[in-house]
């Protein structure tokens, strides 16, 4: 492997001009820090904003900027004022931060902010390019550069580029609120892998590229066209070693001897964060106060320490957060306070890791109850200063964190109640209840720290490119064509089972309006005149439509998917007796989604049933495939039926019909020279599954198949017919 080359917002060092001087200083934001420590053990380059804009800075200046960032292993992106106004204040925190924390009220859907966002995008992609090597590993991070993947996949088509997303992933519902969702969707399938903190964030992940691009799943593997995509959860973790051994450190215990000195015996409530209204701190501001008024007994006893960092404060929601804060802080204080006691000490400003880790260390509880947060970190960094074991983490149920910290008393943060509760309940709980829990919580987070889970990510990297190369290899390269048309040519028996829609023509929106084309009918017709050949054409289709199309040729014909056989110039038969009494109990069923999904309809066959939704919206038909495909599992598990997913279809037969113990009544005619099989869809692999060892299987599209080779569409397909028809 080359170097990583992580992309970002911004870098670990932030540039800021200062009385006419450049003043180089580390960033503040949670994922230069987060990634800190795991970055400088790589051999990498940091591409990224510095945070100051070119309109403040001369040309000399920018070279100085540039020579001391390539010291430090960082490339700077520069951005003039309107950019970073539009694209960073605009679409990032205006947009994107509001939506995907599910704060659709304090969204604005500007297009001028939309257009700016893109054009960045693109200016990261420039800069990236000039600066990654073939064998580099590019690694992408967060919703800034959502369509950074996409441009650099168009730029470096076999780049190596993982994506990680920081913050949520909303629900659908959410997410389809975007103007420019699909884009966004699409930008992200550049990437190679793509991350997220928690499960639930995939699932949302993969929910809205179903429903936007159709594009089907399985396993956390996304078939992206003539991609595989794979989608993964890697819930970041933290320095753990580094909050553990600071709390040692001298000046971490001198600030610790202050605030005990400050706060003497009482209890100390800690609560820090960004000033954001995703945090939920007026919230946790009314827990605490029904909390003072619920149980007066604490009073003098207890002390919530409320730090709370500047954040976006050119913002409007922002400074009207900041208003609710003091206006709450002052009411409660004022409410409860007595003199040489106030319940709040309200912090406004930036703290130095000693402070933070003093803070973590004397509080008996912190509470961490954001109303969305993706992970949360300092939930984990209060608990790993936790040597003596001693302290409670009240955490809300809405962070990424909770899954991975249950030990904690989990709430959910809009209950002021459950809350105020949890307060009390952490200032109460036995020393050993205390101690188990935490250790309990340590132990995982000592395990998985930022040095683990960026490992992993870069390795589910590494094994993503790896599945993606295996399913290039079996792509049918011109060698491996020539190997095809030879044995072929050497063969004086040969078969050929060939697939219809997807694989002979494309696919329509209406099934009748698949029609052979002369094209079509040249080439099949040439391989069928062949006295040498056998060409078995196996689809889904009714007989009656196949004998419309095929049945004066010299073809054998398989309909629905194997029901019906006919052997050239034979009549029609099945496989074995078959009923279809069952359809009078199905029928109702798929009518009810026919009626409900507008475009979609019911085709019926003589043993089976078909529901198409080709034609339907895709949001609407995903969601009621999925329901019409779990109610019919349940209906059918009594009555010896079989549901098949086809490309945009389902559809209901009987159990052990397929296409593969259709295609044994040809195979198991004679010792056939060479066998050829190409499909699609799933229904193709039962075929595929029975072909012995020597024969050529093609599975149309990019993604995994028993079959041995891929082809990437019907041109192709029909080209390498051509050239056998030749012979």
């Amino acid at each position: 492997m080359g170097r990583l080359v992580i992309v970002s917002n911004r870098m670990p060092i932030s540039v800021a001009k200062r009385e006419g001087k450049l003043r180089f200083l580390p960033s503040a934001g949670g994922v230069a820090t987060g990634l800190d420590s795991f970055y400088k053990s790589y051999q990498s380059l940091w591409v990224g904003w510095p945070g100051i804009t070119l309109d403040k800075m001369r040309l000399e200046e920018i070279e100085q900027i540039g020579e001391r960032m390539t010291k430090q292993n960082c490339h700077p992106v520069f951005l003039t004022q309107h950019e970073a106004e539009n694209y960073y204040y605009g679409f990032c925190n205006k947009t994107i931060w509001p939506l995907f924390h599910h704060f659709p009220l304090y969204t604005s859907y500007r297009e001028s902010f939309w257009e700016t966002y893109e054009r960045v995008n693109r200016t990261f992609c420039e800069a990236v390019s000039k600066v990654a090597s073939p064998d580099d590993t590019i690694w992408v991070h967060d919703y800034q550069l959502m369509l950074l993947p996409r441009f650099l996949r168009e730029r470096l088509p076999e780049a190596s580029i993982g994506f990680f997303l920081h913050i949520p992933f909303p629900s659908f519902e959410v997410f389809r609120l975007l103007p420019w969702r699909k884009e966004l969707i699409e930008g992200l399938l550049g990437a190679d892998l793509i991350g997220f903190h928690t499960n639930d964030y995939v699932l949302h992940f993969l929910d809205s590229v179903r429903r936007l691009l159709g594009y089907e799943h399985a396993f956390g593997q996304i078939n992206a066209k003539n991609r595989i995509v794979k989608v993964d959860v890697f819930p970041m973790g933290i320095d753990y070693k580094k909050f553990v051994s600071a709390v040692q450190e001298p000046v971490v215990q001198e600030a610790i001897e202050r605030i005990r000195k400050k706060i003497g015996n009482r209890k100390v409530v800690l609560s820090i964060d960004r000033l954001d209204y995703t945090k939920g701190i007026p919230q946790r501001l009314e827990a605490f106060d029904l909390f003072l008024e619920k149980n007066p007994q604490y009073k003098e006893k207890v002390t919530l320490i409320l730090v709370a960092v500047p954040s976006r404060t050119g913002v409007e929601h922002y400074a009207q957060l900041k208003n609710r804060v003091d206006e709450l802080v002052g009411r409660i204080n004022g409410k409860h306070g007595l003199i040489g006691w106030m319940p709040i000490w309200y912090l406004y400003r930036f703290q130095p890791l000693h402070s933070l880790v003093a803070l973590y260390n004397v509080a008996d509880a912190a509470l961490v109850t954001p109303m969305r947060d993706g992970m949360n970190l300092i939930a984990k960094e209060f608990v790993a200063t936790k040597s003596d074991g001693r302290g409670v983490l009240i955490l809300s149920e809405m962070a990424g964190a909770a899954k991975e910290l249950g030990e904690a008393i989990i709430v959910n943060p809009n209950n002021k109640e459950e809350v105020a509760q949890a307060i009390k309940y952490a200032l109460r709980m036995p020393q050993e209840e205390q101690i188990e829990r935490n250790r309990i919580m340590q132990k995982r987070l000592q395990r998985y720290n930022v040095m683990r889970w960026g490992t992993d990510f870069l390795d589910a990297l590494s094994r993503a490119k790896r599945i993606q190369l295996e399913l290039s290899v079996r792509k049918l390269t011109q060698e491996t064509q020539k190997n095809l048309i030879k044995d072929y040519m050497e063969s004086d028996n040969n078969i050929m089972l060939l697939d219809y829609d997807g694989t002979l023509v494309p696919f329509a929106e209406k099934p009748q309006k698949a029609k052979p084309d002369g094209d079509l009918i040249e080439i099949v017709d040439t391989l069928a005149e062949n006295p040498q050949n056998e060409v078995v054409i196996a689809s889904g289709r009714d007989r009656e439509t196949l004998d419309r199309w095929f049945g004066n040729k010299k073809l054998s014909l398989i309909a629905e998917h194997g029901v019906w056989i006919k052997d050239r110039n034979k009549s029609w038969e099945t496989i074995e007796p078959l009923r279809d009494d069952w359809k009078k109990q199905i029928r109702p069923v798929l009518e009810w989604y026919e009626d409900r999904t507008a475009g979609s309809f019911i085709e019926e066959k003589d043993f089976s049933l078909v529901w198409h939704y080709r034609k339907a919206d895709p949001e609407l038909a995903s969601l009621r495939a999925r329901e019409l495909k779990d109610e019919l599992l349940q209906l059918t598990a009594n009555l010896n039926l079989g549901v098949l997913e086809g490309s945009k279809v389902i559809e209901i037969k009987s159990i052990g019909i397929n296409k593969g113990r259709a295609a044994l009544f040809w195979l198991s005619k004679k010792k056939w020279g060479f066998i050829l099989a190409i499909g699609d869809d799933w229904t193709d692999e039962d075929l595929f599954a029975v072909l012995p060892e020597s024969a050529y299987s093609i599975k149309v599209g990019l993604s995994p198949s028993r079959a041995k080779f891929n082809l990437d569409s019907v041109d192709q397909v029909r080209s390498l017919l051509k050239e056998l028809a030749k012979g």
